[in-house]
């Protein structure tokens, strides 16, 4: 068995749960973005009130420098 090739799971999986989008993830798994999601799927739900922090952060007027 090839140990790399059964790591390349797992490497997938804790960079979707660390928050790398999916298009990123996907060009270093060499997947498409669709192949990625239909098999790592279960690895990116319940992260709800992540991206919600994200999306809040992004619309904030940025702060003036002191």
């Amino acid at each position: 068995m090839d140990v790399p090739y059964t790591l390349r799971p797992a490497a997938v999986s804790t960079w979707l749960n660390a928050g790398v989008p999916g298009l990123q993830v996907a060009e270093w798994a060499g997947h498409s973005v669709n192949v990625l999601l239909r098999i790592y799927a279960k690895c990116v739900l319940g992260q709800d009130a992540t991206a919600r922090k994200l999306i809040s952060a992004a619309l904030k007027p940025p702060q003036e420098a002191n």
